[in-house]
């Protein structure tokens, strides 16, 4: 149980770190140095407010231990040989590493597509969502912010994956990169790159300004990487309003 408490404080730590320097860098970065130049050049575009900042840090730090509890629970696990993670690609091959960086992914977008049409019916939404939605107009802040049981839920995503499907250390690592990074850039409020949307490939990945009408219309976008199920299930708007 000791090995636990240390992995639960060293991922804490490690993950709060990240948050703050990545999601604060970025904010300082676009909010600060660039004092919102480029949200600026957006007509709908409103100043951070300071008070749903701060929400978002709280939430982001609860969503923090979330993690850092199920991820400690993972390498607790893992040391008794329990999951399916490896640490030789040779096990599985170079062509079995791409491919399930690429499978996982996939799933993810698929299973986070659902349950976040779910997490906004209106019996659930209270609990499940509203916090990381205060943010109308959502900030770098935004990104980590998620409420309890979606965090958890997010969390017990990841603990099943490892234990149903083989994943060499080097793919969770980059799908946990991919999060971090996708989630800041998506919630950067504004388009650093504004024709990318209306590009043929930007059309199928969720971006920017993609995420931030969600944050305003709960009926629409409901992806994390990809707008494939928003497209196939009616919830994808983007073109209509945009093109």
């Amino acid at each position: 149980m000791k090995l636990w408490f240390f992995y639960f404080f060293a991922f804490f730590a490690i993950i709060l770190i990240r948050y703050f320097l990545i999601a604060g860098g970025t904010y300082w970065l676009f909010y600060s140095f660039f004092g919102g130049f480029f949200g600026k050049q957006y007509s709908d575009f409103q100043s951070p407010n300071r008070d749903l900042i701060k929400n978002d840090i709280e939430l982001s730090i609860i969503s923090t231990f979330v993690f850092s509890v199920c991820t400690a629970l993972v390498m607790y696990i893992h040391d008794s040989g329990a999951t399916r993670l490896y640490s030789s690609i040779d096990d599985y091959g170079l062509f079995y590493l791409v491919i399930s960086f690429l499978g996982v992914i996939f799933l993810q977008d698929t299973c986070f597509y659902f349950f976040h049409r779910v997490f906004h019916h209106p019996k659930l939404f209270r609990w499940l969502h509203r916090g990381h939605h205060r943010s109308n107009y959502p900030t770098p802040w935004t990104s980590f912010a998620l409420d309890f049981f979606e965090a958890l839920i997010q969390g017990l995503f990841l603990i099943a994956v490892v234990f149903i499907i083989p994943v060499h250390f080097i793919v969770l690592g980059l799908l946990l990169t991919t999060m971090t990074i996708w989630a800041v850039v998506n919630h950067l409020g504004f388009e650093l790159f504004p024709a990318f949307p209306n590009h043929w490939l930007g059309k199928w990945l969720i971006s920017a300004t993609y995420h931030s009408i969600h944050h305003r219309n709960y009926q629409i976008h409901y992806g994390l990487y990809f707008t494939f199920w928003d497209r196939l299930l009616g919830t994808n708007d983007f073109n209509d309003e945009h093109q």
